[in-house]
């Protein structure tokens, strides 16, 4: 099987700035616990709290580039997984693409000259995650960066596609452009629902990426905010997974699967009409040491199943592996080999 290059991902490539955090400082920021927001000026300050904070971490992150990095650790061939996103051109850009190498992903960054690499605060309290991203050259993104023959030919070369919903953000463009060539190519194009704001306040350019999305990645609070945007009415996470998975498609080569994560609830996957229930791997509470990366990594691992044609139950089988790996360290990040058979 030609594995090179098969999976590629576009996001918003960020540095975690990981600290355990206490109520109060999440009451003095208005973050809500197990949330993921775009920063606004109020929440600036925040990031060199953290950084004197004891406990903080920096890890390599963004969602997209957190599940192709745990994709292509899943996957027993190197180089099968490609990442595009942009940074800065200052030392955490450069942190940033030596960890991302040093993975094993082949990453193409767009170096903004004039913003800094984008940043998410990473807050903890008791194991539980809320992100507050601050974009900055994250946000810089040009359509003509993908439109540039050596990046293109990523595009070209792969055979699967994974877009977290966050791009939605930056470059709408770049989505349908690589969307719509998976959809003329017979190529599986896949996405997250990634955030609550992004389906409220994003939902034209998510509609527009919908029909081409072969697989619909998601939680359970982005399934019914999903679900309350559209009128549904409904709040039972089955049901809106069965209707995502109905929602008329640009092509129909691949049926759409929906696939959601309700943290220690069982995965729920929509196909066919039908929905089947797929328990996580139990975790006693003292051994979570955060979630952050925990819906990447599910991601991650089910692709990396995936793009190797294995049936959808081995698929989620992995995505709940490589989460349940994730969530007992710190951020996403995990151990030199897995240990899935």
């Amino acid at each position: 099987m030609e594995c090179d290059g098969i999976l590629l991902g576009m996001g918003n490539p960020l540095l975690d700035i990981s600290a355990v955090v206490n109520q109060d400082f999440l009451n003095k920021y208005d973050i809500k616990p197990n949330n993921a927001i775009l920063a606004e000026d109020k929440h600036l300050p925040m990031y060199d709290e953290m950084a004197a904070m004891p406990t903080v971490e920096y890890i390599a992150g963004g969602a997209t580039q957190n599940s192709i990095r745990v994709a292509q650790w899943m996957l027993p061939f190197s180089g099968a997984t490609s990442y595009m996103g942009s940074v800065g051109k200052d030392k955490y850009g450069a942190e940033m693409k030596k960890n991302a190498t040093a993975s094993g992903v082949n990453v193409h960054y767009y170096e903004d000259e004039t913003a800094p690499t984008g940043t998410c605060a990473v807050c903890v309290l008791d194991g539980e995650r809320s992100l507050v991203a601050n974009l900055s050259a994250a946000n810089c993104y040009k359509v003509d960066h993908l439109k540039r023959p050596e990046n293109w030919a990523l595009v070209e070369k792969a055979k699967f596609y994974y877009i977290a919903g966050f791009f939605l953000t930056v470059s709408p463009e770049s989505i349908q452009l690589v969307a719509e060539h998976a959809a003329a190519n017979n190529k599986v194009f896949s996405m997250n629902l990634s955030a609550p704001f992004i389906c409220e306040f994003f939902k034209d350019p998510q509609e527009r990426a919908l029909p081409y999305m072969d697989f619909v990645f998601g939680n359970e609070t982005e399934a019914r905010t999903f679900s309350k945007v559209h009128g549904w009415e409904t709040d039972n996470v089955e049901e809106i997974a069965l209707k995502i998975s109905q929602w008329p498609k640009a092509s129909g080569t691949h049926k759409r699967i929906t696939v959601i994560t309700q943290g220690a609830d069982p995965v729920v996957v929509a196909e066919d009409g039908k929905v089947n229930l797929f328990p996580v791997i139990p975790l006693p509470k003292e051994k979570l040491v955060d979630t952050n990366g925990a819906g990447d990594a599910f991601v991650g691992g089910f692709l990396s199943q995936l793009v190797q044609g294995k049936p959808i139950a081995e698929c989620v089988r992995a995505g709940c592996y490589a989460s349940n790996v994730i969530i007992q360290r710190p951020g996403c990040t995990y151990p030199e080999k897995p240990d899935f058979a």
